[in-house]
């Protein structure tokens, strides 16, 4: 078992292709692989695996498959902390005895594990090494599969191999000053799972203080669903105070205004290029 550690951007097919761009002429920057990556996510007729906060799939990468075992974990500071189990099949075939040595083992029925949707893309990977720092970038393009649907998948990824966690946030936020980007808490997983019909996230209106983890995943489901948010001023006077305190109080007022009277996620990062990096400012004082 393995703990990972990434920080997730979503951006627009021509911003991603500047991102990549930005990527590969900075000085520590070395081209990996480009790779074709073909994802076939398991799960019950009763979606007992997402209800758990897991993930189950077989990735293939050429003639190399690999099943992957996730759990949703938690966020830090802007970044997806999960568990990951992995081990390499010999073909495309779930190998259900892994899982024994998984918390899964005694949660789930096993037997009755199906094909619940697909995610598939183009992957060039970018190794960013400074140091005792080592990020490992992973700019996806492609499409999720679900349900008789399709939605677009443009991606780019930051995961910790070696060093401190903070340069993953400081790298995140400098692509952020280059193009319009916006940190994403929802996963491909999740993604899948909504266009499956599985995953029936709702956008409450909340009567207290959130932090900023929470606004930050209020954001999230409103990309995913395009679903309006409004949020009164009581209920963003943490967000509020961690802008201050993260010294973007311009750009934090310039987005409350839209939040009080309703907007989409999609609408704020139009209005707002510069979201991104107000969401990662916020993030590293969550």
């Amino acid at each position: 078992m393995a703990t990972e550690l990434e920080i997730k951007l979503t951006l627009s097919e021509s911003a991603q292709q500047q991102a990549l761009n930005w990527l590969l002429a900075l000085p520590q920057a070395e081209k990996g692989p480009r790779k074709t990556l073909i994802n076939r996510y398991f799960d019950t007729p009763d979606a007992a695996l997402n209800q758990a906060r897991a993930a189950l799939r077989v990735r293939q990468a050429g003639d190399r498959y690999i099943q992957t075992l996730k759990t949703r974990g938690e966020f830090v500071n802007g970044a997806h902390n999960r568990q990951e189990w992995e081990w390499e099949l010999s073909g495309p075939e779930l190998d259900l005895s892994l899982l024994e040595q998984t918390p899964l083992h005694n949660q789930v029925d096993l037997a009755n594990l199906q094909l619940a949707f697909e995610t598939n893309f183009q992957r060039q990977e970018v190794m960013l090494k400074d140091g005792d720092n080592e990020i490992e970038v992973a700019v996806d393009t492609g499409q999720i599969l679900g349900g008789g649907k399709a939605r677009p998948l443009h991606e780019v990824e930051f995961e910790l191999k070696a060093g401190d966690a903070l340069c993953l946030m400081q790298q995140a936020s400098k692509l952020a000053e280059q193009v319009p980007v916006f940190l994403n808490l929802v996963s491909k997983a999740e993604q899948g799972y909504y266009l499956a019909g599985v995953y029936k996230p709702d956008i409450k209106s909340p009567e207290q203080p959130v932090s900023v983890t929470e606004f930050l995943h209020i954001l999230s489901v409103s990309w995913l669903t395009d679903k309006p948010v409004q949020l009164p001023e009581t209920v963003l006077a943490n967000v509020a105070n961690a802008a201050e305190d993260a010294s973007i109080s311009a750009l934090w007022h310039q987005a409350s205004r839209y939040l009080k009277t309703g907007t989409t996620t999609a609408q704020l990062i139009e209005q707002i290029p510069e979201f991104g990096c107000l969401q990662l400012a916020l993030a590293s004082r969550s």
